[in-house]
């Protein structure tokens, strides 16, 4: 289970053959790393599973190999287009996650590695963006050059991308942490990095095609892949407002929203986790939770609700369906204006 979907195996995977099973989407949600945090979303876990749906049936249609296999009704595995309502389970093909050691300081790739075999899910997550805001960690570990952007300095304002950049991070660590191209290519295993780098640009042009039909920025985002038997195919959930960045008229419509807001109205929480993340990271202690002197408060009802219909109306843009009893999105919008 992660800390915003629960995972069902039906026929494990083994060294040789994946297995099936699915992941049950919730109301949960997450911050910071934090993990489930202490309110729901309602309807938040029937729109991250119909966009996912949606973006897997889409990349599949232009040839990206993924382990998706349809949605779950009634015990059945049908397409999204024949569901009869927005499904909250998603059938999917298995691989193997071994475990990944660590002594407190340092993860033991190679026991990842030496389990995994031809059949794991890779422990990385392929990050790409399109656009660079003021906020983004890239400007404070890179410099434009490293990226073949004309200027000397990051300007003032959003850099908007003519090329997307493509960046690795660590995916089971207990704090998540860029990774030169080296390095990644290490944690990879047997998976091919410019194989992984490039099926990130495919996925990313994709979802960034459907925004722009639908009248979304889609900002940036990430897929995780498997790899299996010589293929790598795009695994987890891809292209909903929790694993990407979209903004509609300006304003965020994704995750950002509730990040955003506990930065203001909790913000000696975030604080506590930045300090434990920073103390954990000086240390070399794996488990930064452990340090955090703080916990998250619960939101609002009109909070909750403002964020609920962010996601509802924002799924049925994004899909050009009206799947869900929702206000239009500029309604939606104008909420998380308020907020």
């Amino acid at each position: 289970m992660t800390s915003v979907k629960e995972f069902q195996i039906d026929d494990a995977a083994t060294d040789t053959e994946l297995g099936r099973g699915s992941f049950v989407f919730t109301d949960d949600y997450s911050v910071f790393d934090w993990g489930k945090m202490p309110d729901q979303i309602p309807e938040k876990g029937a729109s991250l599973c119909t966009m996912g749906a949606f973006n897997f049936e889409l990349l599949e249609s232009e040839g990206v190999p993924t382990h998706y296999r349809g949605v779950v009704e009634n015990g059945e595995v049908v397409s999204l287009e024949d569901a009869s309502r927005p499904p909250w389970q998603m059938a999917i093909d298995l691989t193997q996650v071994p475990d990944l050691p660590n002594d407190g300081r340092e993860y033991d790739y190679d026991h990842y590695h030496d389990a995994a075999g031809t059949n794991y899910l890779i422990p990385l997550e392929i990050v790409f963006r399109n656009e660079v805001p003021v906020g983004s960690s890239l400007r404070s570990r890179t410099e434009p050059s490293d990226h073949g952007l004309a200027f000397d300095t990051w300007p003032d304002d959003p850099v908007d991308l003519d090329d997307p950049i493509v960046e690795f991070s660590t995916k089971y660590e207990e704090s998540d942490r860029y990774l030169d191209r080296a390095e990644a290519d290490a944690i990879a295993g047997r998976a091919d990095i410019d194989a992984l780098a490039e099926l990130a640009r495919e996925a990313n042009r994709i979802i960034t095609d459907q925004a722009d039909s639908a009248g979304l920025d889609h900002q940036d985002g990430k897929i995780e892949c498997l790899y299996y038997d010589g293929e790598i195919r795009v695994a987890d959930v891809v292209g909903t407002f929790d694993e990407n960045r979209f903004s509609y008229e300006g304003t965020q419509l994704s995750k950002e929203v509730l990040r955003q807001y506990h930065k203001r109205t909790q913000p000696e929480w975030v604080q506590a986790v930045e300090t434990a993340k920073a103390e954990a990271k000086r240390d070399g202690v794996a488990d930064w939770k452990a340090l955090c002197t703080r916990e998250p408060e619960s939101l609002d009802d009109g909070v909750l609700e403002t964020a609920r219909d962010m996601y509802c109306a924002g799924a049925n843009t994004y899909t050009g369906q009206e799947l869900f009893d929702a206000p239009p999105l500029s309604s939606a919008i104008g909420a998380v204006r308020r907020l």
